[in-house]
């Protein structure tokens, strides 16, 4: 990646973590009209950097966070008396005759920071495992799916802009926000040869869906009574769980 596109992943990350701090704060210093300001304002920039590096830097299908948590346990250096046990190319391992099972020897054992409970193999083995999907590039995209992608990026806008002209009670803002995100999820399913990361991100949008049933209008007319009385089911018949649900 190069040292913009990193730049733009930076500051999308930091619009991701503080968009809620930032709509709770505004709501209470500016009130309702404020709120939504605030919400439209860091939509649109979100929108803007997303747009950038999806058809500027080509950066195919985006993840969410947009970037990958620091993995401590594979960027932790080794001890330099692990170092010189790896480079003298000493046995590390012993497998026992009858049960095959694998042990470390007392005379390799690493470092106390560095001491981990798998077999140098299996630890060897995760890590440039998971050093090859971190450093695959993004599956490029053809017309069809760099159109899906930009619905994908644009829904929360227009989701924005439908409530403001027919209002949170009306159903055309839900059923447009759905029609958008099942016709994204649509268009990306033909794609073949994705990545691991990439695979994950559809997979979490596909599950996102569900959350339909808990946003309003749908969750004021038909969720919220069906989803209280089970909890009430719950609180009654099922002992040690009342406190929870109540």
């Amino acid at each position: 990646q190069s040292v913009p596109q990193q730049k733009l992943l930076t500051w999308l990350s930091v619009l991701e973590c503080v968009e809620v701090f930032a709509e709770m704060g505004t709501a209470r210093v500016w009130g309702e009209m404020g709120r939504w300001t605030i919400i439209v304002l860091i939509q649109l920039a979100k929108a803007i950097l997303r747009l950038l590096l999806l058809l500027w830097y080509k950066a195919g299908i985006q993840t969410s966070p947009p970037i990958v948590p620091l993995n401590r346990e594979q960027q932790q250096p080794l001890h330099p008396q692990d170092m010189e046990d790896s480079s003298s190319g000493k046995d590390q391992t012993y497998v026992g005759k009858r049960s095959s099972r694998v042990v470390r020897c007392l005379q390799s054992t690493p470092s106390l920071e560095s001491r981990h409970w798998g077999s140098p193999q299996q630890r060897e083995e995760s890590q440039s495992r998971r050093a090859e999907e971190m450093n695959q590039p993004p599956t490029p995209l053809g017309l069809q799916e760099t159109i899906a992608e930009s619905i994908y990026i644009t829904r929360p806008l227009l989701h924005l802009w439908s409530l403001g002209l027919w209002g949170q009670r009306s159903w055309k803002p839900w059923l447009l926000s759905a029609v958008l995100d099942i016709s994204s999820l649509s268009l990306l399913s033909d794609l073949k040869d994705l990545n691991r990361r990439e695979r994950g991100e559809l997979r979490r949008r596909t599950i996102l869906l569900l959350y339909y049933l808990l946003r309003s209008p749908f969750y004021d007319r038909y969720s919220e009574g069906r989803i209280l009385f089970f909890l009430r089911l719950l609180a009654d018949y099922v002992p040690g769980v009342g406190y929870v649900t109540r």
